[in-house]
């Protein structure tokens, strides 16, 4: 049966006019998407992917965006050029749109049942009684519980994960033919996203509706589409099922994204990274625009643009490579061996790569540490009775969902919020309160802190060199300006930078650069003690490989002791010695990194681990998802347990009574072969 194509990109051409000249955005993309089907949209910030896919639906703006060549097909009409009249009966009934931050879609003001009103009464003419049960339908088929009462509430009362869930209702409230999500996950803990990510494929199933998903984490591609699209600097480079650019995949800077992404069973020195950047698009490209950073470039890359190959019917590339009189290339081993590992074969630790290289040395000591939030007639304890030793040297990996604290711990052992209760002390010295000046320029040498946003945490008004050296200047650490000067063009070499990007501003850098710049100044005053609180979570795959190669580098050469926070489970796990899983303030598992992932003992662990998405399409279509659920009485009990040895080294939140049933439980995952 001939499948039916329901919209269809024509050797599209799209730029944008700014104050530093014409951006090629979109540089001759084809594409089409058939009924029922999930494409997804994969490549770095700046590939195209999400003008694409504001191209597709008339949401770019008129005033600086010129189509210059090309069609966009919905059902056979051109959308390019069409009147506005036009473009409004499309959106919502024919194609909708899901954004990455609900928050900033949402509109705060408003009801969301109001708002879900809205698009249905925009588009379907229903009275008010059948609106409103249809805004209830929506409201339950999105699994938001109460939805009589829910669909009364502001956007602000509802957390990240279901207001995404409004968007949704939102998007479907006029049953389109088409949804366009647009990162719709990437601002969402790892089981929120998985609940999005069925939830998704649960509709999608129940109405055939298509869907182009765009994301730059490709597990979560694995997980949810058929095919797949690869751009870079506003071309498709690569396209196939996900069987195809999974496991046999043609083009250099599609195995580039794919040998960056860690997987559980990632180990070694250093992750691969892309070499160089995207090209600015404001200059003309000649030849391959991927050609300066391909390894495997030829002296035909650097001057023609190759055409799209094909590999099969389905798949197709744009690559010399695979040009009949092209030499043979070993394809990269991270690829090769894509698909043929077997969950069934026990796992083999790497000890050399996961030996823990740290002192017995304590450097950070936190006991009984908590900090409460007062929130009306209320107290949110954010960190609960908390007690945690780091050694120096280590990195010690600090997981967990949004709201367990994790943030809130880091930001109170660096003096940020004041300490409700308990100590902290480094190395011999006790910091309990280190807010006194004397005592808080002490503690700020020997802890630093790299923070999420690289943008928001540099001053935009200084230069990259006045940021650099604040630290050095009010404790005090150069001689003279000449000194300074040296110093600020040594830290930054040290992170890779070119010592002239200090007379640049923070708007001039990219965000793997900002966070290079963040990092340096955290190592301008030699801290023992850095505590990165989700440093790679606003970067591209490629760009995090680098900045979490460049934090072992400098652990290694500086002994440094590190606290990694973060969300991404892969990421932890490569970096980290050991690792402590946080819920409710408190931390409910520690161990070594692959003790705890190879065999977790607390069901919320358990259930992070399984929500995990793995670039491995095979794997996503057999995992099964854990779910942890906790209802009051039981979050009660939960708080009184502690932390209790199980196996050296291996730590859970149990009872006494408990202790046995989880050393047996050890025992069982470790003969079923989960360990060496």
């Amino acid at each position: 049966m001939k499948e039916e194509t329901l919209l269809e990109v024509d050797d599209l051409h799209l730029s944008f006019g700014t104050y530093g000249g014409e951006v090629q955005a979109i540089r001759g993309v084809n594409l089409s998407l058939q009924k029922g089907e999930i494409l997804g949209l994969v490549g770095e910030s700046g590939s195209g992917k999400s003008t694409l896919a504001k191209a597709m639906i008339g949401l770019l703006s008129k005033k600086n965006t010129r189509i210059k060549k090309g069609r966009i097909q919905y059902k056979g009409l051109d959308l390019v050029g069409a009147k506005e009249r036009v473009l409004r009966s499309v959106r919502g009934r024919g194609i909708s749109m899901i954004f990455q931050d609900p928050m900033t879609s949402l509109n705060p003001t408003m009801t969301v049942g109001k708002q879900i009103m809205e698009a249905v009464r925009t588009h379907r003419k229903l009275p008010n009684h059948e609106a409103k049960a249809q805004v209830l339908q929506l409201l339950q088929r999105v699994g938001i519980e109460d939805a009589d009462l829910r669909m009364k509430q502001y956007p602000h009362q509802f957390s990240g994960g279901m207001r995404q869930r409004v968007m949704i209702a939102i998007a479907l409230a006029c049953e389109p033919d088409i949804l366009l999500a647009d990162e719709p996950t990437t601002a969402l803990d790892v089981t929120v996203q998985a609940q999005i990510i069925e939830l998704l494929k649960d509709i999608q199933k129940e109405n055939g509706m298509s869907i182009i998903f765009i994301s730059h984490d490709l597990g979560v591609i694995a997980n949810v589409a058929d095919r797949v699209a690869v751009m870079y600097a506003g071309k498709i480079v690569e396209i196939g099922t996900s069987t195809e650019i999974f496991y046999h995949s043609k083009h250099p800077y599609t195995w580039g994204l794919l040998s960056a992404t860690p997987s559980l069973e990632t180990s070694g020195d250093e992750l691969y990274t892309i070499p160089g950047a995207p090209p600015n698009l404001q200059l003309p490209i000649q030849g391959d625009a991927f050609a300066p950073r391909n390894n495997y470039a030829m002296k035909i890359d650097q001057l023609k643009q190759p055409p799209m190959f094909r590999v099969s019917d389905t798949h197709f590339a744009a690559t010399w490579l695979l040009h009949p009189k092209a030499p043979s290339v070993e394809v990269p081993m991270e690829i090769r061996r894509r698909g043929q590992q077997d969950d069934s074969e026990p796992f083999v630790e790497n000890k050399e790569h996961k030996k823990i290289k740290h002192t017995d040395k304590i450097m950070l000591e936190v006991n009984h540490l908590k900090k409460y939030f007062s929130n009306g007639n209320s107290q949110l304890r954010a960190v609960d009775d908390l007690s945690l030793k780091l050694h120096r040297g280590e990195t010690f990996g600090l997981v967990g969902e949004s709201g367990c604290g994790k943030s809130t711990l880091g930001r109170t052992i660096m003096g940020i919020y004041r300490a409700s209760g308990g100590s902290i002390q480094l190395e011999d010295q006790s910091f309990s309160d280190p807010h006194g000046k004397r005592m808080r320029r002490a503690f700020y040498q020997k802890v630093q802190m790299i923070f999420q946003d690289p943008y928001s945490s540099l001053d935009p008004h200084l230069m990259i060199g006045q940021i650099v050296a604040e630290g050095i200047v009010l404790n005090g650490l150069a001689k003279n300006k000449k000194d300074l000067e040296k110093q600020v063009a040594e830290l930054l070499t040290t992170v890779g930078l070119d010592p002239n990007f200090a007379q640049r501003y923070p708007y001039e850098l990219s965000g793997g650069q900002r966070q290079r710049v963040g990092i340096a100044r955290a190592l301008a005053v030699h801290p023992k003690l850095i505590i990165a609180d989700e440093p790679i979570s606003a970067l591209d795959v490629s760009i995090q490989a680098q900045i979490v190669n460049l934090l072992k580098r400098l652990q290694k050469e500086r002994g440094l002791t590190l606290l990694f926070i973060a969300h991404d489970l892969s990421m932890v796990k490569y970096i980290s010695d050991r690792i402590g899983v946080m819920h409710a303030g408190k931390i409910v598992e520690l161990a070594q990194a692959d003790d705890l992932y190879h065999c977790p003992l607390h069901p919320y662990t358990a259930a992070l681990l399984s929500a995990i998405p793995q670039a491995d399409p095979l794997r996503e279509q057999h995992k099964k998802r854990l779910i942890f659920q906790q209802d009051q009485q039981k979050a009660e009990e939960a708080a009184k347990k502690r932390l209790r040895q199980i196996v050296p080294g291996h730590f859970v939140s149990c009872d006494e009574s408990e202790v046995s049933v989880l050393k047996e439980k050890y025992k069982r995952l470790t003969k079923a072969g989960r360990l060496s």
